[in-house]
């Protein structure tokens, strides 16, 4: 059980499977940071200021200016805010998914329409053809 184990753990597929894996939670990272540090503060002074960060529906009862105070508390909240913030992050990289994706399938197509480069004829056909040229001098 161990040497199959090992066969599949090591077989090219698992590597690139794992590649993938760990540079796909970098980028989910990145965008994470791009969405709350970038794109999230723009808006939230377009909108008078609000922290999306902060926007919360307070199901306790209490009252509280922003959802930490309501997490120390131990308030039951729903995190509208956060819930945006990572929607707008999942169609990011569901758009950057989609463009390499995209950008593959091209490459693909474009292999695919490229006609086969034939072999060179064999020596046999070479020679019959130069026959062939000779005697249609010849005529």
């Amino acid at each position: 059980m161990l040497q199959e184990f090992k066969e599949f753990a090591l077989r090219g597929n698992v590597v690139d499977m794992a590649v993938g894996i760990i540079i796909g939670a970098a980028f989910s990272t990145i965008v994470q940071s791009l969405v709350n540090d970038v794109i999230m503060p723009p808006i939230g002074l377009i909108t008078g200021g609000m922290d999306f960060s902060d926007l919360f529906i307070n199901l306790s009862g209490g009252d509280y200016q922003s959802l930490a105070q309501a997490r120390e508390a131990g308030a039951a909240t729903i995190n509208v805010g956060i819930f945006i913030n990572s929607v707008i992050s999942f169609a990011i990289v569901a758009f950057v998914l989609f463009m390499v994706i995209k950008g593959m399938n091209q490459l693909r197509r474009k292999q695919e329409e490229e006609p086969a480069t034939e072999p060179p004829p064999s020596r046999e056909v070479q020679l019959l053809e130069e026959i062939r040229d000779a005697l249609v001098k010849r005529g």
